[in-house]
């Protein structure tokens, strides 16, 4: 009779993580790959590998001269199952490094399930292995134990949030994957259909409208661990298919979405880091943000808030401050800021496209170094005290275009804050960003483009200005930021389709095409619409952060390139003419469809 093992089968009683001592004497079949092997003469030692953990393995021929003689041919990632004794390890062989390290296996039986090729790398070995190498030969790569635990806790992740929501009332809800395609911010991935020749599905870039259907649908509450896709511009960490949390809820405000999402976030952190959040998180509005951090995802951690000195600029003799913006932060003594740090800072914002950075010190008598001589001696008092430095201080400045001294800023001011070690990497600072404008100016048409996505209600005391000033109008959206990083955000929808229709039309939708690509959506709006909102957060984001990990890719089993490329695949590839036909589709001229990506 098997042992009540959830994880035995007809190959094995017991994984290599689940052995101790207390299974001393016991006759055990487990499976898995080689570790490492280890020849001491006339002892064989193997540690077995699966995903739960390492056993060692001792071959002695003086117990079965069979698996020790087949044991000399065994190498890395050979795949076998052996039959054996557990028992103690002798006095101070123990490895405190392995669950199983005062236990070893006795072999008495050893059966070759599969051989190995060498690995084009080490998996024994938590070595740097170069990323196309690594995505090529994922399968590999995630047998990695560090790796493979981080994949089981982005599953243990999702099954958190499935409990959640489900004590909660809410209910889960699958929604298509072949939809249509909508103009809502980024590319769609379209998908030709066969039947009906010449038009497309496209995949879905989030499940916004069947969402916020189904709250006229009556469902009330809605969640979902969703994938999207989106044809975006290339990025070193963003991937073209992720999943996020979806939730939808009718009869809200901001406040009751609030609770639902911080109250996630409040149970993720207990469950994974065993940290408990403040409550009630920290609010910012977008003005504030953008003014005081250059970004509208501030990481918290630190300070180095930024001041506007335009003014004050202005009435100094340094040319490059009498036009565009002028902004500063505050390096305080304590951080011991080297000349020749300061001087790197002008290299760092280069890439970010400002020109450099300007500097002066704070001492007891006013400013000094730097462009400390272009200040008139009258003026230090003043611009100390605007931005409140100390002696010892270091002021950074930066001049330009609005935009490009945030980003440059905004970077530099994270740059200063990790490598001075200014917070502490377990601190969690939580912050929501309220207020967005509703719409923004579009570079390539000149007309207006929805911030977030064009269901997004107007704020009700700014609908006025819809008529007068639409870039003024700000949105009932909000993103929740954690550590400077966007974990997602949503807003309150619009539920009335005489202001959805006017929205469109601002967004240079007429009649005509608001009803083509919209039509079922403003007539779903006819039918009572609940007032409704929800948010999305990004799974992928989630894990990372919990894990600690250098990028999304290690939290995706199979990820892709940041040029959207799957190595492993070798995709996207070339389709045979027949299947292009069948489509009704032909190539255009000097288009080839051979070769793939790799």
């Amino acid at each position: 009779m098997k042992p009540q093992n959830p994880f035995a089968t007809s190959l094995r009683t017991h994984t290599l993580g689940s052995l101790t001592e207390l299974d001393s004497g016991t006759m055990v079949e487990v499976c898995g790959w080689v570790h490492k092997r280890r020849d001491h003469g006339g002892l064989i030692f193997i540690d077995l590998r699966d995903k739960f953990g390492i056993t060692q393995i001792v071959f002695d021929p003086g117990v079965d001269a069979t698996s020790h003689t087949a044991a000399e041919r065994l190498r890395s990632e050979y795949c076998v199952h052996v039959t054996g004794k557990v028992r103690p390890r002798g006095p101070g062989l123990e490895n405190p490094k392995l669950k199983t390290g005062k236990i070893e296996i006795e072999c008495h039986s050893l059966t070759l399930i599969s051989a190995s090729e060498t690995p084009p790398f080490q998996i024994a070995e938590e070595e740097t292995v170069g990323e196309d190498l690594a995505l090529t030969y994922r399968y590999l790569d995630l047998r990695k134990p560090k790796l493979a635990q981080k994949i089981a806790l982005r599953n243990a992740l999702a099954w958190e949030v499935r409990s959640y929501f489900h004590a909660r009332a809410f209910e889960e809800i699958e929604t298509p994957i072949l939809t249509k395609s909508t103009p809502e911010g980024s590319r769609d991935y379209i998908v030709p259909s066969r039947i009906y020749p010449g038009n497309f599905y496209a995949l879905p870039q989030s499940p916004q409208l069947y969402k916020q259907l189904c709250m006229i649908a009556g469902f009330d509450r809605y969640f979902q661990i969703a994938r999207c896709f989106r044809d975006e511009d290339l990025r070193a960490d963003r991937q073209p298919e992720f999943t996020q949390i979806d939730v939808e809820m009718s009869f809200v405000d901001e406040s009751d979405i609030e609770d639902v999402a911080c109250g996630l976030m409040v149970h993720l952190c207990k469950r994974f880091l065993n940290y408990d959040m403040d409550l009630p998180a920290r609010h910012m509005s977008y003005g504030t943000a953008m003014e005081k951090y250059g970004s509208d995802r501030p990481d918290l951690r630190f300070d180095l808030s930024f001041t506007r000195i335009d003014s004050l600029a202005r009435r100094t003799e340094f040319a490059p401050f009498q036009k565009g913006v002028v902004k500063c932060f505050v390096v305080p003594a304590h951080v011991e800021f080297s000349r020749s740090e300061i001087d790197g800072c002008a290299d760092f914002v280069r890439v970010f496209g400002l020109e450099g950075v300007a500097w002066t010190r704070v001492t007891t008598e006013g400013l000094t170094g730097g462009i400390a001589k272009f200040f008139p001696p009258e003026m230090h008092a003043e611009l100390i005290e605007t931005v409140n430095a100390k002696a010892g201080d270091v002021i950074l400045y930066g001049a330009g275009k609005e935009q490009v001294v945030n980003q440059s800023l905004d970077h530099l001011r994270r740059h200063i804050g990790a490598a001075k070690k200014l917070y502490s990497e377990n601190d969690l600072a939580f912050v929501w960003i309220t207020g967005f404008p509703l719409l923004e100016l579009d570079p390539e048409t000149g007309g207006f483009a929805s911030v977030h996505h064009p269901f997004t209600s107007p704020l009700y005391e700014d609908l006025e200005l819809l008529e007068i000033d639409p870039l003024k109008v700000r949105a009932r959206a909000y993103d929740l930021v954690l550590n400077g990083i966007e974990l997602g955000g949503g807003s309150i929808r619009i539920h009335d389709n005489a202001m959805q229709q006017k929205i469109f039309n601002l967004l240079g939708l007429t009649p005509e095409i608001a009803a083509r690509k919209f039509g079922f959506f403003l007539r779903a709006l006819k039918y009572g619409t609940p007032i409704h909102g929800g948010f999305a957060f990004g799974l992928d984001r989630i894990a990372m952060l919990l894990t600690k990990s250098a990028s999304i890719r290690e939290v995706i089993p199979f990820p892709k390139t940041a040029k959207a490329a799957d190595l492993m695949l070798d995709a996207p590839s070339h389709v045979d003419e027949k299947q292009l036909k069948e489509l009704s589709l032909r190539l255009e001229k000097g288009l080839h469809n051979f070769g793939n990506v790799g």
